[in-house]
């Protein structure tokens, strides 16, 4: 029997082509959803991939959605902690709310999910944690306060659990995407995005296929010797020291 991969925010964007390229690659994948029925809809049909709908920043509900995959498909061998959220705004007008939800969804979630399939991969002797974060969890983005810190986390938490994982053969890295094709980049105003990709050296949008390229990779047999480290997709937009 094949591995099990759940991605987190699995059925749009990055998230849906990572779910599609683990299927390819023969995992049985569980896609998680927060609210979009469509999509999740439409993922299902297309892909055949079975969706989980439940919220990664409510600890309890995140143990219920992954009892339910678990009786389906099996153990969870391979996370994409993939889910996130903006709600931009400058610090000085940052609200509480606006922090508390984007670092719940977007580092607590990571918490949520990776600690609950942790026990299992530690007896097992194997896992794979991948956790997408941001060209902005690394260089930092005005206005993305809450956003960059939730992204620089989830950067901190690869290196600790990195580190605790390795002897019972759990990898744990990052995956840290520039400015990728998607819809919501494709909703930015056109002269921004002209802006925007005029910042990139290779002169475009990354693609989402190129983003599960990284995590397949990183989630198979042959990257076991690659923990603790962020993988940089970018096109050289931004290149850590």
């Amino acid at each position: 029997m094949g591995r099990v991969a759940l991605v987190t925010g699995g059925t749009r964007g990055i998230g849906r082509a990572i779910s599609e390229r683990l299927k390819k690659d023969g995992y049985a994948v569980a896609a998680n959803y927060g609210g979009n029925e469509e999509a999740a809809k439409l993922c299902e049909q297309e892909l055949g991939i079975k969706c989980y709908k439940f919220d990664v920043s409510d600890y309890d509900g995140v143990g219920a959605g992954l009892k339910q995959i678990e009786s389906d498909l099996g153990p969870v061998d391979v996370v994409v902690n993939n889910a996130g959220i903006t709600w931009d705004g400058p610090f000085h007008k940052m609200t509480k709310e606006q922090w508390d939800k984007v670092i719940d969804v977007d580092l607590t979630s990571a918490f949520n999910v990776t600690r609950q399939v942790w026990d299992g991969m530690r007896e097992r002797g194997f896992g794979r944690v991948i956790n997408i974060s941001s060209i902005n969890g690394q260089k930092g983005q005005f206005g993305q306060a809450n956003y960059s810190a939730a992204k620089a986390g989830l950067i901190g938490l690869t290196k600790a659990l990195a580190q605790e994982g390795a002897k019972k053969g759990i990898t744990v890295n990052v995956v840290a995407p520039g400015y990728i094709d998607t819809e919501m980049v494709r909703a930015v105003p056109e002269k921004v995005l002209e802006s925007i990709i005029s910042t990139i050296p290779v002169g475009r949008l990354g693609k989402a296929e190129e983003i599960a390229s990284m995590c397949a990779y990183l989630a198979s047999e042959e990257a076991a010797f690659i923990t603790g480290a962020t993988m940089t997709v970018n096109g050289a937009q931004y290149i850590a020291g």
